[in-house]
């Protein structure tokens, strides 16, 4: 993920205006990253050591999603969406 991108993520998730690191953002960072290293591993299919840092990425974005759903279901719901996610 370039350092362009992670700016504009930022925000398009922040909850307010010094905003870098809350849930939201997080998740979105990861998704990104994720989206990212999901594009590498199409090409590059025998790259074990990125499958491994894609699947310990995506265990930490479940449980962030796992979090926002306990404290906040109307934002995880928002989330979802606009991230495309299933579930």
């Amino acid at each position: 993920m370039s350092t362009v991108a992670k700016p504009e993520i930022i925000a398009q998730f922040k909850t307010h205006d010094k905003d870098t690191g809350s849930s939201e953002v997080q998740i979105a960072i990861l998704s990104a990253r994720i989206n990212h290293l999901t594009e590498h591993l199409r090409t590059h299919r025998k790259d074990f050591h990125s499958r491994r840092g894609l699947l310990q990425m995506a265990s930490r974005r479940r449980k962030l999603l796992d979090y926002v759903k306990r404290h906040d279901l109307a934002k995880y719901q928002e989330l979802l969406q606009k991230l495309n996610l299933r579930k």
